[in-house]
């Protein structure tokens, strides 16, 4: 499958499926605003990065220094308290930057699959 779609479309629905965890962990954020106690979760994304680096088989990245980015552990998505108590200025700014985010990788993948049924057209 890699031939046809390349590694666009294997990124960006890895990121889409990121971007819906996220969201969920936002909402449930802004549902719990009242509740004492609750502290605000957000996903890690330097784990996520970890992860995608770490899926790309035919990247083969060395860590020649214990401050580089990258690492060779590949894990799930790290859920991580963001502070003290929910703001919901904050938490909304957050859920409007993830759903933006969202679109553009709905909107990449749109036109992957565009160009895609753009050149098979051409072949014919």
């Amino acid at each position: 499958m890699d031939k046809l779609f390349g590694k666009t479309v294997d990124m960006l629905s890895t990121m889409m499926e990121y971007q819906s965890k996220r969201h969920k962990l936002i909402a449930a954020n802004i549902a719990n605003i009242d509740t004492p106690g609750y502290k605000p979760k957000d996903l890690a994304f330097k784990t996520e990065l970890d992860g995608m680096m770490c899926s790309e088989k035919n990247v083969a990245m060395n860590k020649t220094n214990p401050g580089h980015l990258f690492s060779k552990d590949c894990n799930e998505y790290d859920v991580v308290n963001t502070g003290n108590a929910v703001n919901i200025d904050k938490e909304m700014t957050r859920l409007a930057e993830n759903n933006l985010m969202y679109n553009l990788s709905v909107e990449l993948l749109a036109r992957k699959f565009k160009s895609l049924t753009t050149v098979l057209r051409e072949v014919k």
